[in-house]
């Protein structure tokens, strides 16, 4: 993975998307931290929550968007674009550094090959970035930590123009975020809005 900022500090802060000094957030942090081991189940624990306790918007078919932190806390719901900050709030709470990273996927496999563009988290433990995709679990994705600390919902396949971004942005990247701001609610996002291409 390669780290977009110079310095780690970049990787905690608190911003108006990874909003973590909100009291929601706090109160949130403090209760998955009490229960935690260590850093690592701490990790495990928000990871965890994000992806199962906070429902994808498409799987359920909401239509609420929700894009900073908080929101996607008090909704209970949001896109992996924004669920990706929740988690990233989670952990930089506890001045863990974590980041954004993207993948470029294929929606479908109709003749359209129409594209998405999905957000996960790259966190940094141990000295090495590990990416965690929080999407949420259906019938046909499945993300869990492995061995390295690592849990991806969607490998891509290069074949089919899919492509794993090699980046760590501090900040959700504004060409990836303006299109949800822009949308009237979800539907409109995934007919008209969703980007397709870095």
């Amino acid at each position: 993975m390669k780290q977009m900022e110079d310095n780690l500090q970049a990787y905690v802060t608190c911003t108006s998307f990874i909003d973590y000094k909100h009291p929601n957030i706090k109160k949130l942090v403090d209760q998955i931290y009490e229960k935690s081991l260590d850093t690592r189940d701490y990790i495990k624990r928000c990871f965890e929550f994000v992806r199962d306790e906070i429902a994808h918007s498409w799987d359920i078919q909401d239509k609420r968007i929700t894009i900073k932190a908080s929101d996607v806390l008090l909704e209970g719901v949001g896109v992996c674009l924004s669920k990706s900050n929740l988690l990233a709030a989670l952990l930089r709470a506890k001045r863990i550094p974590c980041g954004i990273c993207y993948q470029r996927l294929r929606l479908s496999e109709h003749a359209d090959r129409s594209y998405c563009i999905h957000a996960l988290n790259a966190v940094y433990y141990e000295g090495k970035w590990r990416r965690l995709d929080a999407r949420g679990n259906n019938t046909s994705v499945y993300a869990t930590l492995n061995h390295n600390h690592e849990a991806l919902a969607f490998h891509v396949c290069i074949e089919d123009g899919e492509v794993d971004y090699d980046e760590v942005y501090a900040e959700p990247l504004n060409q990836v975020m303006n299109p949800l701001l822009n949308a009237h609610n979800m539907i409109d996002f995934y007919k008209y809005h969703m980007l397709e291409k870095l």
